[in-house]
């Protein structure tokens, strides 16, 4: 059985006990389930990738919401104060996922990203082009990009 569609059944479940399926309810019964079905895997045999796959997509929006935080905090400063401390380029980064869906969340992600913007995405679908707005040292900026967000969102789909 689909872990993650029995996980969204005891979440349904838990709001229907307490008699109001409120977005509040429902998130705290499908906690309440991944972890009933996380101490009960071992009894039961049920081992399909759910619970690793869960935690890495749980990484990837931290991570996310982290590089959002700063990166909005360092773009507000550079617009606030009377210096200009962008060094802007466009940079070309090597693909290392595969998939179109892959390719397709990592320069969402980017692109989400303040003071970074996907430009464009090579017909092999190997290289990224995209401009930074800080790119004091170009191979840096690709460097933390591969080894974070593709990086994260490759481990994902494994």
């Amino acid at each position: 059985m689909n872990m993650f569609i029995l996980n969204l059944a005891l979440a349904v479940i838990w709001a229907a006990l307490w008699g109001s399926p409120t977005l509040l309810m429902l998130g705290a019964g499908y906690v309440l389930g991944f972890l009933i079905l996380w101490f009960a895997s071992p009894v039961f045999g049920l081992r399909d990738g759910y619970f690793l796959r869960s935690w890495r997509i749980l990484r990837l929006i931290l991570y996310f919401l982290y590089e959002l935080i700063m990166s909005s905090i360092r773009v507000a400063y550079d617009v606030m104060t009377p210096n200009d401390f962008s060094t802007p380029a466009i940079l070309e980064m090597p693909l290392d996922v595969t998939s179109d869906f892959e390719i397709l969340l990592v320069t969402n992600l980017i692109s989400l990203t303040p003071g970074t913007l996907s430009l464009d995405v090579s017909s092999d679908r190997k290289t990224l082009t995209f401009h930074a707005m800080y790119a004091d040292d170009p191979e840096a900026v690709i460097r933390d990009l591969k080894s974070g967000m593709e990086r994260l969102v490759k481990e994902v789909f494994e």
